[in-house]
């Protein structure tokens, strides 16, 4: 008797348009309905596995068994991680280039981002007091820009931080759209990559001096595996992924607002001397709302995870939206309810909102500490350092559109 077992599959020629339709929800929608956590379809033509779960997110970290070196779409590449960017990378290559990633994620540079992030608050507050009604999402990526070069030790003129804040929003905006809206964000990286391009070489001609130990410093003179400089894109393509999430982190500041305003019940207690509820809040904030919807990697030689035959270079995507609402994992997944990281143990596989496993010799995103940290700060000011008026407008997000962001963008006005 064979050991095998045959994968569910989707029926038909391909679900390209389902996947556009559907969101977030795609793949999830699917495990329910074939009450599995894997299954097949086709995409763009393709065969595809697509699985959820924590023991699906076990197997598809374990970089024997898949890699990410062509894995990603190219519309993704060329938007939101850059060609040749860590992402992209597998083994030794990835391991060397992680390690530049992590190299300034050490608690000195993250207390310094943290003194930063509340000094941009402060100073946005100061601005946003005189002003008739304030575009919260959009004033938190210029704020969140400045933070980012400021720490990236990039310096930035005045002049360019609105064209910055935007294009490195266009970026991640971008990525899963069509037509115009895409190639936006392929001009907003070729023009950012040329601008910090540029940076890099006076860097390295002496005309440039950035803080030591910064990341321009650090990434500028970092060296590949063969012992040489990396060339200026790549170096380029790496400082933008420092810079590009960390402006992300404007949807999670908007979904933090929206949350605060939802569960006030909830911010009572984010008022009262409980240190830790706060990042019980963002835990939640971080599970419950759409951020990304999967990722991508393909299978780097066969092998049979229980009884299912995995072939060499099939695409794979990990349902991530799907394993942080995945009701074998998490009691109501479809319940905002902060408690539930109370005394909970650690995992790095069943909790995944930026990816799963490990930090430093794995694919977990690199930032996600810093994620946090500048959360922590953004939610202290909504909820402590100021006083706002949320008016009439529409807080519903989309569960199809990639990324998520409330419509309104969150207006909020009367800022004292």
């Amino acid at each position: 008797m064979s050991n095998t077992n045959q994968i569910p599959r989707e029926d038909g020629i391909d679900h390209s348009l389902s996947l556009l339709r559907e969101g977030y929800m795609y793949i999830l929608n699917r495990r329910r309905s074939f009450q599995s956590d894997i299954f097949e379809t086709r995409l763009l033509g393709n065969k595809v596995i697509c699985m959820g779960g924590k023991e699906a997110a076990e197997v598809f970290y374990d970089t024997e068994k898949f890699k990410r070196k062509n894995a990603a779409p190219n519309r993704a590449v060329q938007t939101l991680f850059g060609k040749n960017g860590v992402q992209s990378l597998d083994d030794k290559e990835h391991k060397q280039r992680k390690e530049m990633f992590m190299s300034v994620m050490s608690p000195d540079e993250l207390k310094k981002l943290i003194n930063m992030t509340k000094e941009q608050w402060q100073v946005a507050v100061n601005k946003w007091r005189d002003m008739d009604e304030v575009i919260l999402y959009d004033e938190v990526q210029e704020l969140l820009c400045r933070t980012a070069c400021q720490w990236a030790g990039v310096p930035l003129p005045e002049e360019k931080v609105n064209e910055l804040s935007k294009d490195l929003g266009a970026m991640f905006e971008s990525a899963a759209k069509v037509g115009p809206s895409h190639w936006k964000g392929r001009n907003a990286r070729n023009q950012v990559e040329k601008w910090v391009g540029d940076l890099i070489d006076k860097v390295r001609a002496g005309n440039v001096q950035p803080p030591k130990n910064s990341v321009l410093d650090q990434f500028v003179w970092h060296r590949n595996p063969d012992g040489n400089l990396h060339d200026t894109k790549t170096v380029a393509v790496e400082i933008i992924n420092i810079l590009r999430p960390i402006v992300a982190i404007a949807i999670y500041i908007n979904f933090l607002a929206l949350a605060v305003y939802h569960h006030p019940e909830e911010t009572k207690k984010l008022k009262t001397n409980d240190k830790n509820y706060p990042e019980l809040f963002i835990q939640e904030v971080h599970r419950f709302y759409p951020f990304f919807p999967f990722v991508a990697a393909l299978v780097k030689k066969d092998f049979t995870w229980k009884g299912y035959t995995f072939k060499k270079d099939t695409l794979t995507l990990l349902d991530i939206y799907g394993t942080n609402h995945d009701t074998n994992i998490w009691d109501n997944p479809d319940r905002f309810n902060p408690k539930r990281f109370e005394n909970r143990e650690e995992n790095l596989y069943d909790f995944i909102p930026q990816g799963g496993g490990d930090y430093f010799f794995g694919h977990r995103c690199a930032g996600e500490w810093l994620t946090l940290e500048v959360l922590k700060v953004s939610l202290d000011f909504l909820v402590n350092q100021i006083n706002y008026e949320i008016p009439d407008q529409d807080l519903s997000f989309s569960m199809v559109s990639m990324p998520s962001i409330p419509h309104s963008r969150i207006v909020i006005k009367n800022v004292k």
